[in-house]
Protein backbone atom coordinates (compact mmCIF):
# COMPACT_ATOMS: atom_id res chain seq x y z
CA UNK A 1 0.00 0.00 0.00
CA UNK A 2 1.37 3.40 -0.91
CA UNK A 3 -0.04 7.09 0.04
CA UNK A 4 -1.88 7.00 -3.81
CA UNK A 5 -3.38 3.75 -3.01
CA UNK A 6 -3.12 0.38 -3.37
CA UNK A 7 -0.09 -0.76 -6.26
CA UNK A 8 0.57 -4.34 -6.26
CA UNK A 9 -1.68 -6.75 -5.12
CA UNK A 10 -2.05 -10.73 -5.13
CA UNK A 11 -4.79 -12.99 -4.24
CA UNK A 12 -5.81 -17.05 -4.47
CA UNK A 13 -9.22 -18.11 -5.87
CA UNK A 14 -9.95 -22.11 -5.06
CA UNK A 15 -13.19 -23.48 -5.94
CA UNK A 16 -14.76 -25.79 -8.55
CA UNK A 17 -13.82 -24.08 -12.60
CA UNK A 18 -12.33 -21.12 -10.64
CA UNK A 19 -9.70 -20.68 -13.39
CA UNK A 20 -12.42 -21.05 -15.91
CA UNK A 21 -15.04 -18.22 -14.52
CA UNK A 22 -12.16 -15.82 -13.60
CA UNK A 23 -9.56 -16.22 -16.51
CA UNK A 24 -11.30 -12.98 -18.08
CA UNK A 25 -10.46 -10.88 -15.71
CA UNK A 26 -7.31 -10.77 -17.24
CA UNK A 27 -5.92 -7.23 -19.16
CA UNK A 28 -6.26 -3.74 -17.93
CA UNK A 29 -9.25 -2.73 -16.61
CA UNK A 30 -9.86 1.18 -16.13
CA UNK A 31 -11.78 2.89 -13.86
CA UNK A 32 -12.95 6.27 -14.53
CA UNK A 33 -14.68 8.45 -11.22
CA UNK A 34 -14.26 12.09 -10.13
CA UNK A 35 -12.40 11.65 -6.41
CA UNK A 36 -13.66 13.16 -3.16
CA UNK A 37 -11.31 15.64 -3.26
CA UNK A 38 -11.75 16.94 -6.35
CA UNK A 39 -13.00 20.44 -6.30
CA UNK A 40 -13.51 21.30 -9.94
CA UNK A 41 -14.94 17.21 -10.51
CA UNK A 42 -13.13 16.48 -13.00
CA UNK A 43 -12.95 13.02 -13.99
CA UNK A 44 -9.71 11.13 -13.35
CA UNK A 45 -8.83 7.82 -14.60
CA UNK A 46 -6.85 5.05 -13.61
CA UNK A 47 -5.53 1.99 -14.78
CA UNK A 48 -4.48 -1.40 -13.23
CA UNK A 49 -3.53 -4.72 -15.29
CA UNK A 50 -4.66 -8.22 -14.31
CA UNK A 51 -2.59 -11.32 -14.52
CA UNK A 52 -4.83 -14.60 -13.88
CA UNK A 53 -2.66 -17.88 -13.72
CA UNK A 54 -4.06 -21.81 -13.51
CA UNK A 55 -2.84 -23.74 -10.16
CA UNK A 56 -1.52 -26.44 -11.15
CA UNK A 57 -4.12 -27.99 -8.84
CA UNK A 58 -6.97 -27.17 -11.02
CA UNK A 59 -5.35 -29.40 -14.36
CA UNK A 60 -4.62 -32.74 -14.75
CA UNK A 61 -0.98 -33.21 -13.55
CA UNK A 62 0.95 -35.87 -11.77
CA UNK A 63 4.17 -36.08 -10.60
CA UNK A 64 5.89 -40.14 -10.35
CA UNK A 65 7.14 -40.12 -6.86
CA UNK A 66 10.33 -42.35 -8.11
CA UNK A 67 11.29 -39.03 -10.23
CA UNK A 68 11.80 -36.96 -6.87
CA UNK A 69 14.70 -37.24 -4.33
CA UNK A 70 13.48 -35.24 -1.24
CA UNK A 71 15.98 -34.38 1.51
CA UNK A 72 16.14 -32.69 4.78
CA UNK A 73 18.21 -30.59 6.75
CA UNK A 74 18.58 -27.96 9.83
CA UNK A 75 16.87 -24.64 8.74
CA UNK A 76 19.46 -21.53 8.43
CA UNK A 77 18.64 -18.02 9.07
CA UNK A 78 15.54 -16.41 11.60
CA UNK A 79 12.64 -18.99 12.53
CA UNK A 80 13.61 -19.62 16.18
CA UNK A 81 15.49 -22.09 18.33
CA UNK A 82 13.38 -24.55 17.12
CA UNK A 83 13.24 -24.15 13.49
CA UNK A 84 17.21 -24.39 13.74
CA UNK A 85 17.44 -27.23 15.71
CA UNK A 86 15.70 -29.92 14.03
CA UNK A 87 15.74 -31.35 10.57
CA UNK A 88 12.93 -29.57 9.43
CA UNK A 89 13.67 -27.27 6.28
CA UNK A 90 13.03 -29.55 3.11
CA UNK A 91 14.58 -30.02 -0.69
CA UNK A 92 13.11 -31.48 -3.62
CA UNK A 93 14.96 -32.77 -6.50
CA UNK A 94 12.81 -33.75 -9.61
CA UNK A 95 15.34 -36.05 -11.11
CA UNK A 96 14.46 -36.22 -14.77
CA UNK A 97 14.68 -32.41 -15.13
CA UNK A 98 16.92 -31.50 -12.08
CA UNK A 99 14.45 -29.22 -11.04
CA UNK A 100 14.66 -27.51 -7.12
CA UNK A 101 12.11 -26.50 -4.69
CA UNK A 102 12.89 -26.11 -1.11
CA UNK A 103 10.85 -24.46 1.93
CA UNK A 104 12.23 -23.77 5.43
CA UNK A 105 9.83 -21.49 6.80
CA UNK A 106 7.41 -23.89 9.03
CA UNK A 107 8.66 -25.32 12.24
CA UNK A 108 6.83 -28.31 10.96
CA UNK A 109 8.79 -30.47 8.21
CA UNK A 110 5.41 -32.08 7.27
CA UNK A 111 4.63 -28.32 5.75
CA UNK A 112 7.56 -27.76 4.75
CA UNK A 113 7.50 -30.26 2.02
CA UNK A 114 3.61 -29.73 1.16
CA UNK A 115 5.05 -26.39 0.08
CA UNK A 116 8.30 -27.41 -1.43
CA UNK A 117 5.58 -29.91 -3.50
CA UNK A 118 3.51 -27.22 -4.37
CA UNK A 119 6.29 -24.84 -5.58
CA UNK A 120 7.99 -27.62 -7.47
CA UNK A 121 4.82 -28.78 -9.30
CA UNK A 122 3.98 -24.84 -10.22
CA UNK A 123 7.79 -25.28 -11.83
CA UNK A 124 7.18 -28.61 -13.69
CA UNK A 125 3.43 -27.15 -15.57
CA UNK A 126 4.85 -24.19 -16.42
CA UNK A 127 7.72 -26.02 -17.92
CA UNK A 128 4.92 -28.62 -19.47
CA UNK A 129 2.98 -25.50 -20.83
CA UNK A 130 6.14 -24.17 -22.92
CA UNK A 131 6.92 -27.35 -24.32
CA UNK A 132 3.69 -28.35 -25.00
CA UNK A 133 2.19 -28.79 -28.90
CA UNK A 134 -0.44 -25.77 -27.86
CA UNK A 135 1.85 -23.33 -26.21
CA UNK A 136 0.93 -21.09 -29.62
CA UNK A 137 -2.76 -21.62 -28.68
CA UNK A 138 -1.86 -20.39 -25.00
CA UNK A 139 0.15 -17.50 -26.04
CA UNK A 140 -2.69 -16.74 -28.33
CA UNK A 141 -5.79 -16.66 -25.08
CA UNK A 142 -2.91 -14.83 -23.04
CA UNK A 143 -2.59 -11.76 -25.48
CA UNK A 144 -6.24 -12.09 -26.26
CA UNK A 145 -6.69 -11.54 -22.04
CA UNK A 146 -3.83 -9.27 -21.53
CA UNK A 147 -2.64 -7.40 -24.65
CA UNK A 148 0.47 -5.52 -24.00
CA UNK A 149 -0.53 -4.15 -20.85
CA UNK A 150 -1.08 -0.50 -22.89
CA UNK A 151 -3.99 1.65 -21.59
CA UNK A 152 -4.66 1.83 -25.35
CA UNK A 153 -5.65 -1.99 -24.64
CA UNK A 154 -8.10 -2.09 -22.07
CA UNK A 155 -10.32 -4.39 -21.85
CA UNK A 156 -12.91 -2.79 -19.72
CA UNK A 157 -14.02 0.41 -18.29
CA UNK A 158 -15.68 1.23 -15.12
CA UNK A 159 -17.58 4.54 -15.44
CA UNK A 160 -18.99 5.55 -12.05
CA UNK A 161 -20.78 8.98 -12.95
CA UNK A 162 -22.66 7.01 -16.02
CA UNK A 163 -22.76 3.93 -13.31
CA UNK A 164 -21.72 1.69 -16.38
CA UNK A 165 -19.25 -0.89 -17.19
CA UNK A 166 -18.01 -1.74 -20.61
CA UNK A 167 -16.35 -4.64 -21.74
CA UNK A 168 -14.33 -3.57 -24.83
CA UNK A 169 -13.81 -6.77 -25.92
CA UNK A 170 -17.03 -7.66 -27.27
CA UNK A 171 -18.25 -4.20 -26.88
CA UNK A 172 -21.12 -5.29 -23.73
CA UNK A 173 -22.26 -2.41 -21.67
CA UNK A 174 -24.19 -3.00 -18.19
CA UNK A 175 -25.16 -1.04 -15.95
CA UNK A 176 -24.99 -0.47 -11.80
CA UNK A 177 -21.11 -1.23 -11.38
CA UNK A 178 -21.62 -1.69 -7.81
CA UNK A 179 -24.07 -4.63 -8.20
CA UNK A 180 -21.12 -5.40 -10.85
CA UNK A 181 -17.94 -5.75 -8.97
CA UNK A 182 -20.32 -7.73 -6.36
CA UNK A 183 -19.35 -10.99 -8.90
CA UNK A 184 -23.03 -11.90 -8.80
CA UNK A 185 -25.35 -11.88 -11.78
CA UNK A 186 -24.14 -9.16 -14.19
CA UNK A 187 -20.44 -10.57 -14.08
CA UNK A 188 -21.73 -13.91 -14.94
CA UNK A 189 -23.70 -12.53 -17.62
CA UNK A 190 -20.48 -10.92 -19.24
CA UNK A 191 -18.38 -13.73 -18.30
CA UNK A 192 -20.92 -15.78 -20.60
CA UNK A 193 -20.44 -13.73 -23.50
CA UNK A 194 -17.19 -13.60 -23.97
CA UNK A 195 -16.82 -17.42 -23.09
CA UNK A 196 -18.31 -17.54 -26.61
CA UNK A 197 -16.51 -15.19 -28.09
CA UNK A 198 -13.22 -16.76 -27.00
CA UNK A 199 -14.81 -20.43 -28.66
CA UNK A 200 -15.75 -18.68 -31.65
CA UNK A 201 -11.82 -17.13 -32.35
CA UNK A 202 -10.46 -20.06 -31.46
CA UNK A 203 -12.85 -22.21 -34.03
CA UNK A 204 -11.73 -19.56 -36.46
CA UNK A 205 -7.86 -19.92 -35.62
CA UNK A 206 -8.19 -23.86 -36.13
CA UNK A 207 -10.36 -23.34 -39.29
CA UNK A 208 -7.43 -20.96 -40.94
CA UNK A 209 -5.03 -23.80 -39.71
CA UNK A 210 -6.64 -26.39 -41.35
CA UNK A 211 -7.18 -24.42 -44.70
CA UNK A 212 -3.51 -23.38 -44.52
CA UNK A 213 -2.50 -26.97 -44.14
CA UNK A 214 -4.89 -28.49 -47.03
CA UNK A 215 -3.43 -25.46 -49.53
Amino acid sequence: MSPGGLRHASASISGPHSYKKMKFEAGVHRVQRVPKTEKQGRMHTSTMTVAVLPQPTEISFTINPKDLRIETKRASGAGGQHVNTTDSAVRIVHLPTGLVAECQQERSQLKNREKAMKALTAKLYNMKCMQNDQTRQVNLLFLFQVGTKGRSEKIRTYNYAQDRVTDHRISMTVHDVRGFLLGEDLLNEMNSSLQEFSDQEMLMELLEEGSQEES
